[in-house]
């Protein structure tokens, strides 16, 4: 099965970049320690993932050290958590290391929550005109190399996944490296209880889906305020997110798990990606896809490999599910983003050396109007 899944997508490669048929993708590009690839399809009618790769201008002096920022943002709701985020942690994460002179946990745990202040104002000073956007919230997955060390922080349900390989055998092997915090997870559900002892109806089973106090499906998340502030759970909030009991306390949290590695020459590449392309692939099965083919259009491929095995589950030609137009395509898949981060471990080992700066967003895509939004890229 693997192999002809593999066989299928080496037959969609086309090199590049471009946009067409609600794909974006950039086939290849250079961060500091590697090759990357990245890759964007909508399925909502407004486009909800939000992602972005910065390298070289992360640093905390102008020697240096430099490093490699990775941000995958699956909006839900609407669109607008998401592209504030993609707007603004960065930045604050890069305040924040010059500030401490460092990359650490602590400067990365920061950024997150100077980032959920900073949409919480967005929210309060909005509150009257538009309190729909208290109920709009986005998962943050996250990932800094520096000195030869990747940290990994995230809330939500994306997730990141390593390609290591295996001498003895030659063989490579995917190694989550995230965690997730959705509803779906017993350990997530037994946090949830523990958290909230007097209440029974924390997460609710809901048509066969777990739910957090029935309504959403993941524990942790930038913004979501409808669920963290009783102020803005609440009329005018549309009232099928208004509560029955008060909040005595936050339901939801935007403090992210993360985790430090030191990257090994054995670690060959990194899959970052939205909660869509993990739905119809394995760990496994994406790793594969990625050593069995050449760097370029990695992610592509990763895309439309998902978007094949969504085809498959609803018994249509892969070519029918493509003339589907955004919106109605979201009954088939989600918005899905996929980012391949290649490890070049001499590169790796070079970290404090000045190299090309480079900063792309993967989410400028509108299909909303008329007019295609330009997708922000930069390389000098």
């Amino acid at each position: 099965m693997l192999s002809s899944l593999i066989n299928f997508v080496k037959a969609c490669w086309r090199p590049g970049e471009g946009f067409r048929a609600l794909l974006w993708f950039k086939d290849i590009g250079h961060h500091l320690n590697g090759d990357f690839s990245m890759a964007v399809v909508q399925a909502n009618n407004l486009l909800e993932d939000q992602s972005q790769i910065e390298s070289g201008s992360l640093s905390f002096h102008e020697s240096g050290p430099y490093g490699t920022f990775i941000g995958v943002y699956d909006g839900h709701g609407g669109p607008e958590t998401s592209r504030y985020v993609n707007d603004n942690l960065f930045h604050n994460l890069k305040r924040l290391a010059s500030e401490q002179n460092s990359i650490s946990v602590d400067v990365i745990r920061k950024a997150f929550r100077v980032t959920e202040e900073g949409f919480l104002s967005v929210v309060a000073k909005q509150w009257k005109v538009k309190p729909q956007l208290a109920a709009v919230g986005t998962c943050c997955l996250v990932g800094v190399i520096c000195s030869g060390s990747l940290y990994i922080a995230n809330v939500g349900d994306s997730r990141a996944v390593l390609g290591r390989g295996v001498k003895a055998t030659g063989e490579v092997v995917a190694v989550q490296l995230s965690v997730e915090h959705n509803a779906s997870i017993e350990s997530v559900r037994q946090e949830l209880h523990t958290l909230h002892p007097d209440d029974p109806q924390i997460v609710v089973l809901k048509h066969n889906v777990w739910r957090v106090k029935g309504l959403i499906q993941i524990s942790r998340s930038i913004g979501d305020v409808y669920l963290k502030k009783a102020e803005f759970n609440k009329e005018p909030l549309y009232a099928k997110f208004r509560l029955r009991d008060p909040i005595r306390r936050p339901i939801l949290s935007s403090d992210p798990s993360i985790s430090v590695h030191e990257i090994q020459p054995h670690d060959e590449f990194l899959i970052f990606a939205s909660d869509g392309l993990w739905e119809h692939l394995s760990n496994q099965d994406a790793v594969d896809i990625v050593q069995s083919n050449p760097h370029n259009g990695s992610a592509k491929r990763l895309v439309k490999a998902a978007l094949h095995e969504a085809a498959k589950k609803r018994e249509m030609r892969y070519s029918d599910l493509k003339k589907i137009e955004r919106g109605v395509r979201r009954h088939f898949h989600d918005d899905i983003t996929v980012v391949v981060v290649f490890l070049d471990s001499n590169l790796v080992s070079k970290a404090g050396i000045k190299g090309p700066t480079v900063s792309l967003r993967g989410g400028g895509i509108n299909l909303s109007s008329k007019t295609l939004a330009p997708l922000a890229a930069t390389t000098t």
